[in-house]
């Protein structure tokens, strides 16, 4: 059981979010350690260490790196709209089957998608859940937010139970060790996101199942020169800077 940190009185609905994700509620300050635990700090759910408590990372829809992207992004002139399909009047639902701190998901809503966003990790899926609730309170993104349905679940169990060709797109965005060459450019909440999460080294057992529940394409995340998923080749991709899009298409997207 993961231990989550608070000086302030635990109300009830921290309580009831920490049985759901099996978190041990510790009434006290931040342990003196190196390690990065989870913290309540009376308004928000976030990771930090005791050395470096400014470095807080929590899940913020409202403000940020989020907040400008939504404001200047590129719309659907961005590679993962065009990836998505969203080159027509239909805007596709998508499963982000790997929703970590819910980026994706969240410019995916941007956008116009209706998005189930799937995390079996149990602390990052509480953090997500903790930003989707204040994203809910807050006048400009509720909206926005309210097209984010998450679900605490292993993704390639979930894929695998759903009905064939019952799913508009799929989303796979696995965590992979960083380029050694770019270590330096790994931000400090990259790094608490990676020493809570590791490798999905099971990541490619995503690709079947998606491609078995995906109606019209399963799209693959993947740093620009990592090889493609499982082995297998998409149908095409879009490459940028830094990730390349991997599209496997199936059908065009469109309203079934």
């Amino acid at each position: 059981m993961t231990n989550l940190y608070t000086d302030i009185p635990a109300t009830s609905a921290l309580e009831e979010l920490a049985q759901r994700y099996g978190l041990e509620i510790i009434q006290a300050s931040l342990p003196d350690t190196d390690d990065y635990v989870l913290h309540f700090d009376g308004e928000s759910l976030g990771i930090l260490r005791a050395t470096d408590p400014k470095a807080r990372v929590c899940v913020d829809f409202c403000r940020g790196a989020v907040a400008h992207r939504r404001k200047f992004g590129g719309g659907k002139g961005q590679d993962i709209a065009k990836a998505i399909g969203l080159g027509g009047s239909y805007s596709p639902g998508v499963v982000d089957a790997t929703a970590g701190l819910g980026r994706d998901a969240f410019v995916l809503a941007t956008l116009g998608c209706d998005v189930t966003a799937l995390e079996r990790q149990p602390v990052v899926a509480a953090l997500l859940e903790d930003g989707l609730r204040r994203g809910r309170d807050d006048i400009e993104v509720a909206d926005l937010v309210g097209r984010i349905e998450l679900k605490h679940t292993v993704a390639h169990e979930w894929l695998a139970n759903q009905p064939g060709d019952n799913l508009d797109v799929i989303y796979l965005d696995p965590m992979f060790e960083h380029d050694v060459k770019q270590k330096a450019a790994v931000k400090k909440d990259m790094q608490a996101f990676r020493s809570l999460v590791g490798q999905d080294e099971d990541a490619d057992q995503l690709l079947e199942p998606a491609l078995h529940a995906a109606r019209c394409r399963v799209v693959v995340k993947r740093a620009r020169k990592a090889p493609v998923m499982a082995g297998r080749a998409p149908s095409y991709s879009i490459t940028g800077k830094s990730n390349r899009f991997d599209v496997y298409a199936l059908a065009k997207v469109e309203a079934p």
